[in-house]
């Protein structure tokens, strides 16, 4: 409108004007046309230029467009347009609702006059007349459906269920950004002004964008079911004021911005969009984005009414009090008005901006306050680990998910990536659903290079795309050991291994498990496949495994912890146990091909080279049969022969020096004395690789214990001794030249199998189980092995084995069947087998005994292991092992309190005191004779291979092994060691000493099993008895050892090696006991007895001049060949199955022990009779020993 007191502002004219809303209007003359047509309307006008009194807002008006050449403001056209809509649809709604509700009214009250005309004259009606009214409810049907097709179609239309719904949601919302963006584009025009709308492009699309808007407004019309809430939707109120003013628009040529700032409100159903898109995924982001959209739209649309009331000014005002601002001006100060900082460069002058920035900046300050924070905490808690893994060429990766902490990852680092292993170029992805702490995430940072951490969770298939999990080497399932509910531990490990195999089932996955029977339900998992690299290390079976071997060889659980576990060498020049106790703690095992050098030599000769020439210990090799079936032998003895493609597990300090056996060439290396300087040579000779194919039979078998027939003929070795003739050690008498008498060999127990074999091939006996790897006995009821402590003590247990278990009817199972089978292995005959006695809850074991039934030689005694008189019951000072177990270790949240049940009971042992009036009964095994050596002869008296120990009068010389859950406690143990509680476990005295026991110690045999997994398969060989898959297989079905008929198939399962201990003290080795070099010691027991030296077990006290009473030995794994032996040195060996141990004498029941053992010649359950004995053997000798065997089966 222009100013009053200027009458010549207005003419249609020859020149755009084009004016902001807040200048002076300064009306210049026009041209002569222009002047001769307004002279009438303004004959007061004058040429020269006039200025108005006050501001006004003057219309830019054109030639081609006939706009108000008085300058008159239009708005309320604009508004008229969307408000009369608006309130006109209202009012037809209404209206409609109110004649639809009384018509019903009316319908109803006229139905129930019916209904009463009819009940009173149904009667008298003939069915013809019933047809019309039929034909017309057909009629109302019809037209019902029709209308409602036409309503399901518009639905359907407008849904994102379908593809054309969801084509149509996008393109609404994508134009209504269109629509927004024009917007944004005119604000920097006048509120008001005329424009052509065949020639501003902008307006034309913004026409054709609106067209598109009121025909989907129509199908959404349409498809609504309740049109008054339709009516008031914030979409269908955003239409309403932007579509109808388009429309105007176009019939006045003039554009009003007006209200076209609630395009912007749209933006709330971005959120909507992008989930139809499948974009939006998780509930964070769908918050994130909903939370971001709300407040741009509510702030972008707020910023546009200022921007309209302000440029505008007010209406009573005249618009006289109008400010120019920018949108973006606008926008900048909502910005500072809902964050209440305002800083007063811009604010609103007018009375509508004032009173509307009242009313916001109380919502937009709450909705800034609630919202923005909010919004930061969904930003700062995205995961910083979302990404995704890229994998790199040429360099493998394995994924580590499961129990992921400090502990667990920096343990299984510091094995994996060990310097003594070869060239480490695996990247490790950890995954884990939950972000480390600050401590992990500094362990991730040191080892950037080779780590990489990722948020999620392998039940998550996504999560597992992320990782690249089919591309990956392996999957390793970490385990939490100290979990409350081991159960539970295990399923949720099943889980992942269920979700990773039915993602991508070839991936190799190693899991740890705690509980043994839970290792059934992997075999459920169809894909889950051993023979191609799944392992299951189930910590339960293996713990108490290798506390078994303790029992068996005291220290063993020390020294094979020690070999799977990757150590650095650490150097002490002090003559003191630990330097010993350290040379052998860096020795780990490795897998190497041997050369073909050594093709066509026994065993027995490559391991004597291999130790003398290679400085390397090989203690196995792996057999692979025609059909790709392979299995480890230990030790199998000089009867093998190597052929070409063998692999040779060894002892060494690195991989390194293992690489020796492959590159030895006996043409270029033989005269070599510096292992050092064995390396690849030129010779042209078969390189055997990781993939070389194998011979049809590799190893050539000659008079094989398996065999089930006497062989007469010697067995003499085809190939030379690797050793000098000054290191040749003499045979003994064991080995015989061509020309000695068959009869003497045939006994040679190591090449021939005993009659034995044939007498224990009883149809109507069951002594072992089915697989015959066990011993086995009928099933017995607890009641019958329940021993009181008059019962017990009349019994006079000696050479036994006490296990003190704590436990209560609510203990989580620890699952002792794994401790008593390789106890009942059957390559010991059964008078070697220690009798088992269980000290603790009766209600804790019963819940055990249905996996123990089956075993012979085991009593229960119920009590405490607390209790002295249950440990006096018992005898105590005369077993061969105490073993102190609990089953409520994980029950407690402190650390330093959950091994306090085992740590008292050790104490409590140790502080007891005994006399000597019964120390001729006391424990017998702690040596063994080598096989063929009569402990009789008065060659060989008193006693051969035995070490013979004072009687026990205190309990602190009473072998004991204590499990720990927590390595810090270990300091507890021993009250006269010097041991800092921050030493590790490896270092301290209780573990180099084999009374100590802790299940952090196998955590390595994940990463050990990952590089080779035929380390796990022997270690699983060595300190399990014998259990193999087909055994967990049958176990997995009835939770039980089978009993099974002595076949000659499951009799030569026996003849497999295991661990003892050999005493210097007197002997067939006595004289390298004092002085002697262990290298004539490994030599002469290999060549003599196939048994396979691999440490020693040393008194602590041993290298001290001065005489000491400490009764403490250490392990020493693997020492030189010139490492000086003294007399009271136990030797770790591997021992070859002896057949004719089981009729050298008549199997002890308890009664008879305790008068027999006192006597040199029962002095040893290892030892051998003459050759002149096994001869004249009478038969009633064998009556004798099945009576006798049944008297001990029923005991």
């Amino acid at each position: 409108m222009a100013n009053g007191g200027g009458g010549g502002g207005g003419g249609g004219g020859g020149s755009s004007l084009r004016m902001s809303s807040n200048i002076h209007a300064n009306h210049l003359s026009l041209d002569a046309s222009s002047s001769s047509s307004s002279s009438s309307s303004s004959s007061s006008s004058s040429s020269s230029v006039h200025e108005p009194k006050m501001d006004a807002l003057i219309i830019p008006v054109t030639m081609e467009v006939p706009c108000d050449s008085r300058g008159q403001r239009m708005w309320w056209a604009f508004l008229a347009s969307s408000m009369v809509t608006f309130f006109g649809g209202l009012f037809i709604i209404l209206l409609w609702r109110t004649l639809k509700y009384l018509w019903t009214v009316c319908c109803h009250c006229g139905g129930k006059t019916k209904e009463a005309q009819k009940i009173n004259n149904g009667s008298s009606q003939a069915d013809g007349t019933l047809k019309p009214v039929d034909e017309k409810e057909e009629t109302v049907a019809a037209e019902v459906g029709w209308m409602t097709s036409v309503k399901d179609w518009a639905g359907v239309m407008i849904s994102a269920q379908t593809l054309t719904g969801r084509v149509l949601v996008v393109l609404v919302f994508a134009l209504s950004i269109g629509a927004l963006v024009i917007y944004f584009i005119d604000s920097s025009n006048p509120i008001e002004s005329c424009q052509n709308f065949y020639k501003d492009f902008t307006l034309q699309i913004d026409m054709a964008f609106n067209v598109f808007f009121l025909l989907y407004f129509g199908l959404r019309f349409i498809a609504a079911n309740d049109k008054l809430w339709f009516w008031l939707e914030v979409n269908s109120v955003v239409d309403f004021f932007t579509v109808p003013p388009v429309f105007v628009s176009v019939y006045l040529n003039r554009s009003w911005l007006g209200l076209r700032f609630l395009r912007a409100l749209r933006l709330i159903q971005f959120s909507e969009i992008l989930q139809f898109l499948n974009i939006l995924k998780t509930s964070n982001s769908i918050k994130l984005v909903n939370l971001l959209s709300i407040f741009i739209s509510t702030w972008l649309t707020a910023a546009g009414f200022i921007h309209l009331v302000e440029n505008s000014g007010d209406p009573w005002e005249n618009f006289q009090n109008n400010q120019a601002l920018t949108y973006w001006e606008c926008v900048y100060l909502l910005m500072v008005t809902m964050s209440t900082v305002g800083y007063g460069d811009v604010y609103a002058k007018t009375t509508l901006g004032r009173l509307f920035m009242v009313f916001f900046i109380l919502g937009g300050l709450a909705m800034f306050a609630s919202y923005v924070p909010e919004i930061i905490e969904l930003i700062g808690n995205r995961k910083k680990y979302g990404g995704s893994y890229s994998a790199v060429s040429g360099r493998k990766h394995i994924v580590v998910c499961g129990h992921i902490t400090l502990e667990s990852v920096s343990n299984f680092l510091k094995d994996f990536l060990h310097k003594d292993r070869d060239d480490v170029n695996v990247e490790i992805v950890f995954l884990h659903n939950i972000s480390p702490n600050l401590e992990l995430e500094a362990l991730f940072k040191r080892h950037f290079t080779q780590v990489e951490f990722y948020q999620g969770s392998v039940l998550n298939p996504h999560d597992l795309a992320r990782v690249k999990i089919e591309s990956a080497d392996a999957c390793l399932i970490l385990a939490n050991k100290y979990c409350a509910d081991p159960d539970a531990e295990d399923a949720s490990n099943i889980m992942r291994v269920i979700s990773i195999k039915n993602y991508h089932p070839k991936i190799r996955i190693i899991t740890q498990m705690l509980q043994y029977h839970n290792k059934a339900h992997l075999l459920n998992i169809p894909s889950w496949n051993w023979k191609e690299g799944d392992d299951a290390i189930c910590l339960a079976e293996l713990k108490l495994g290798f506390i078994a071997q303790s029992c068996l060889a005291q220290g063993l659980s020390t020294m094979l912890a020690n070999l799977f576990s990757m150590r650095s060498f650490i150097k002490i020049e002090e003559d003191t146990w630990q330097k010993y106790y350290l040379e052998g703690v860096s020795n780990e095992m490795y897998t190497e091909y041997l050369s073909s050098a050594f093709v066509g030599l026994s065993f027995p000769t490559v391991c004597e080279l291999c130790f003398v020439k290679l400085k390397l210990l090989m203690i196995a090799i792996e057999y692979k049969s025609a059909n790709r079936e392979s299995r480890i032998l230990i030790n199998p003895g000089n009867h093998l022969k190597i052929q070409e493609g063998t692999l040779g597990f060894f002892i060494a300090s690195d991989a390194k020096e293992v690489k020796r056996a492959f590159f030895y060439c006996k043409a270029c290396h033989d005269d070599i004395t510096d292992p050092k300087r064995i390396k690849k040579c030129g010779c042209k000779r078969l390189k055997v690789g990781a993939r070389s194919r194998y011979p049809k039979d590799p190893f050539e078998f000659k008079n094989t214990a398996h065999s089930s027939q006497l062989v007469t003929e010697p067995v003499e070795d085809e190939q030379p001794s690797t050793l000098s003739p000054k290191k040749k050690q003499r045979n003994g008498g064991m080995r015989n030249s061509p020309s000695s008498s068959p009869k003497l060999m045939r006994h040679d127990p190591l090449l021939i199998p005993g009659n034995d074999q044939i007498d224990n091939m009883d149809s109507n006996v069951k002594k072992y189980d089915s697989t015959g790897m066990f011993h086995w006995c009928a099933p017995k009821e607890i009641e019958k092995v329940i021993l009181t402590r008059s019962e017990a003590a009349m019994t006079v247990l000696s050479g036994h084995v006490v296990v003190c278990i704590f436990g209560d009817v609510s203990s989580a199972l620890i699952g002792l069947r794994n401790l008593v089978m390789p106890l009942r292995a059957s390559n010991f005959h059964y008078h070697e087998l220690k009798h088992i006695v269980f000290v603790g809850s009766i209600e804790y074991l019963k819940r055990e005994w249905e996996t123990l039934h089956n075993f012979p030689k085991v009593s229960i005694l119920p009590g405490t292991p607390l209790s002295r008189a249950d440990l006096r019951a018992v005898n105590i000072n005369l077993c061969d092992m105490c073993v102190i177990l609990s089953a409520n270790q994980n029950n407690i949240d402190d650390t330093s309190l959950q091994d306090k049940e085992c740590i008292l009971a050790s104490l409590n042992i140790k502080s007891m005191q005994f006399d000597d009036s019964i120390g001729v009964l006391q424990a017998n095994s702690q040596g063994f004779t080598p096989p063929g050596m009569d402990r009789s002869s008065p060659d060989n008296s008193p006693v051969h291979g035995m070490l013979r120990q004072p009687s026990i009068t205190t309990g602190v010389n009473i072998p004991i092994i204590t499990e720990l859950v927590n390595d810090t406690n270990v300091q507890f143990l021993d009250q006269d060691d010097d041991d800092d509680p921050d030493t590790e476990l490896y270092l301290t005295q209780p573990f180099a000493c084999g009374t100590a026991f802790a299940v952090s110690v196998l955590d390595s045999l994940m990463s050990a099993t990952y590089f080779n997994d035929n380390i796990l398969t022997l270690i699983r060989t060595l300190v399990t008895g014998g259990a193999t898959p087909e055994l967990e297989a049958l176990i997995a079905e009835e939770n039980a050892l089978r009993g099974g008929y002595s076949t000659p198939q499951t009799l030569a399962n026996r003849d497999r090696c295991r661990v003892a201990q050999l005493a210097l003290l007197d002997g067939p080795f006595a004289d390298l006991g004092d002085g002697g070099c262990y290298g004539d010691l490994f030599c002469k027991a290999l060549k003599t007895y196939n048994m396979l030296c691999f440490g020693i077990y040393r008194l602590r006290d041993a290298h001290l001049s001065t005489p000491s009473q400490c009764t403490k030995r250490y392990v020493i794994t693997n020492p030189p060949y010139e490492f000086e032996l003294v007399p009271t040195d136990l030797i770790f060996c591997l021992m070859q199955f002896d057949h004719n141990a089981g009729q050298s004498r008549a199997s002890l029941s308890h009664s008879s022990h305790s008068s027999q053992s006192s006597s040199k010649k029962s002095s040893s359950v290892h030892s051998i009779p003459s050759t002149a004995n096994r001869q004249n053997r009478p038969k009633s000798r064998e009556s004798r020993d099945k009576q006798k065997y049944v008297q001990e089966e029923r005991l």
